[in-house]
Order: structure tokens, then sequence, then C-alpha cells
């Protein structure tokens, strides 16, 4: 099963959205206190639309996800450029506060993926996420949801 983390007591608000986690491990690794959010159990096969950019989740009410249709495009390099860039920001904050975390050398191997990735070698527009492009090439694809 995979879960989908909101903010606590945010019925039916939109962008209430945390975190996703596709396991139980990860999960259980999210550096947050579980008490303070929602979480709600929901299908791998949803988990994995949003996780590849084919669903947005709009919000939760009860136990129940409102999600979204949604496509994706990167028009020219740049857009792409600006999307891994701001990625790796963020998971680069990650490894530099977590040094022990048991998820660090995923996010560390994905840091370096992203920083190995050759934006020249992509035929633009792209049409789907980054996710789903490395999903593709058989390669690791992480959400930013998915960043503990």
């Amino acid at each position: 099963m995979a879960y989908f983390v909101f903010k606590k007591n945010s019925d039916n608000i939109e962008g209430s959205t945390y975190r996703i986690a596709e396991t139980q491990f990860d999960l259980d690794n999210l550096n947050i206190t579980k008490l303070e959010y929602k979480i709600i159990e929901e299908s791998q096969s949803n988990f994995d639309l949003v996780k590849y950019g084919n669903k947005n989740i709009i919000k939760y009410n009860d136990n129940n996800i409102s999600f979204l249709d949604t496509s994706i495009e990167f028009n020219k390099k740049e857009n792409l450029n600006t999307y891994v860039n701001n990625f790796k920001i963020q998971i680069k904050q990650f490894l530099d506060n977590n040094l022990g975390h048991p998820l660090y050398s995923r996010w560390n191997n994905y840091y370096n993926q992203l920083n190995s990735l050759n934006l020249d070698n992509i035929v633009y527009p792209l049409s789907t996420s980054l996710e789903q492009y490395f999903k593709d090439q058989n390669q690791t694809s992480l959400h930013p949801l998915q960043l503990p």
C-alpha cells in the first residue's frame, strides 16, 4: 500500500498535501510526527499516477482523496533545467541535514543522477514529467513529495 500525507484537520482544503510514501518503510522514515498529519492509505496505481505526473492531488475528505488528471510538458530545456535545479536544492538540504537517515543513500544517488542528467540529450518539448522520463529510461524515479 502507498500513503498520502496531508496537513491534519484540512478536510476539503486544496493544497494540503504534505508528502507521499510508496511503502510503509518510506512512511516510517519521513521526517514527521505521524500524529500531527492525516495519513491516508491509497492504491499503488493512484500513487504511480501522482508520482509520474498523470494526476495531481487536490484535497482529501475523510479518507477519500480527490485527484485531477493533468499533463506535463517542458517546452524547452530551460524549463526542465529550472525544475531539476529546484529539486536538487531540496534534496541537498535533506542530505546536508540528515547524514544518518535510512533513506540518505537513495536520495544521494538520486541527487547524483540529477547532476549527471544531460538536458541536451532530451528532445523538446518533453511531454512527460521528469519522473516519467526516468521511468521510461529504466532509471530511478523519485517525486519531490517523496523527499523525507
